[in-house]
């Protein structure tokens, strides 16, 4: 499929950061859709739903700080979901988005709820990719294990395989082709001319640090949801959304649909046609 046509704009962070999204042309008339990248992914790893829902809707694709085409923090303790989520409705305010659809993938998840606790009115319906209030010990360990590292690699072809060493137990199903369609939003070309991931390595920083794990009570923010459309994904095999916590999550809140996406882990790439499907039915209950 051709990649969807878009411009890229820019605004500006409370404390000067320049923070840079993709944005897809759509209808005017419809809250725009606004995806909300995972803690190393950035606006590539949305190419699937712009491809799909734009022109029938506006897309836009940030890039948090520390990713991607946006700059990086001064100060590393700023990469925290607090921050994210301040900068997220300042680009609500500079980009004029009164009410949006919000597609969180994991920490974009997080701070979708953290939106929603602070201003509700600002969620038309939300998507959360493989994350609830609740987050397993697991998951948390593994994503530990290996953000913040700083591999390079000389070809697109190794980044592929070791990216398949690293994550070939979430989407088991995946070709050769798969990993380096996943490489090519992950990562980019440094000027050393090695092959990177594209993110501040120290976005590490504050989730290595043990108070980070300390429980936050979650489920009120999660709550704020409820009186609009909410889609619920979770990857059969995820290591991050229990089905226990996803069964509660429909208890909550009313109305919600809850999506399982099979033979996929820690994250559904939302190019699955389970989960293209249900993005379609959330935004035909918005529209």
């Amino acid at each position: 499929m051709d990649e969807a046509p878009f411009t890229e704009g820019e605004w500006t962070s409370a404390d000067g950061l320049v923070l840079r999204y993709r944005d897809y042309p759509g209808r005017m008339d419809r809250p725009p859709i606004v995806c909300i990248p995972g803690l190393t992914r950035n606006a590539r790893d949305f190419e699937p739903v712009a491809e799909t829902f734009a022109g029938e809707w506006r897309v836009l694709c940030p890039d948090l700080r520390g990713r991607g085409q946006s700059d990086y923090a001064k100060d590393p303790a700023s990469y925290m979901p607090a921050t994210y989520v301040a900068d997220v409705l300042a680009l609500f305010d500079q980009a004029g988005l009164d009410r949006v659809v919000a597609i969180g993938t994991s920490l974009g998840g997080l701070v979708t709820m953290l939106i929603a606790a602070q201003a509700p009115e600002r969620i038309a319906g939300a998507v959360l990719n493989d994350i609830g209030p609740e987050v397993e010990a697991a998951g948390i360990a593994r994503i530990r294990d290996y953000v913040g590292q700083g591999r390079s690699f000389p070809t697109w072809m190794h980044a592929a395989r070791a990216l398949k060493e690293q994550s070939g137990a979430a989407y088991p199903d995946f070709e050769l082709s798969d990993w380096l369609r996943l490489a090519k939003r992950l990562m980019c070309v440094s000027g050393n001319g090695r092959i990177t991931y594209d993110y501040d390595m120290k976005i590490a920083e504050p989730f290595q640090q043990p108070e980070s794990a300390v429980a936050v009570d979650l489920w009120p923010a999660f709550r704020a949801l409820s009186g609009r459309p909410v889609l619920a994904l979770r990857g059969e095999l995820s290591d991050i959304l229990s089905n226990a916590t996803l069964a509660r999550m429909e208890n909550e809140v009313p109305g919600l649909e809850a999506i399982t996406v099979p033979h996929t882990g820690h994250t559904p790439t939302l190019e699955e046609p389970e989960a293209q499907a249900a993005i379609a039915r959330l935004l035909g209950r918005v529209a």
